[in-house]
């Protein structure tokens, strides 16, 4: 009987153990692919355009030019 009794009182407590279980986990995952890739660098540099030059469908088109 006491069981059945204390399932219903306990039931969110437990809950909220194993979602915070589960954001745990997901935290370290997150933080050991992180330590794996290395820290990421980004010179914030993009390739842009000559905005002298005119765009051409060629210039828009061909996948080897880049």
């Amino acid at each position: 009987m006491g069981i059945h009794y204390d399932y219903k009182s306990t039931r969110g407590m437990k809950a909220m153990e194993k979602q915070a279980k589960r954001e745990k986990k997901l935290a370290e995952r997150r933080a050991k692919r992180a330590a794996k890739e290395g820290p990421k660098i980004n010179d914030g540099k993009t390739k842009m355009h000559d905005i002298t030059k005119t765009i051409t469908l060629e210039d828009l088109t061909n996948p080897e030019k880049k």
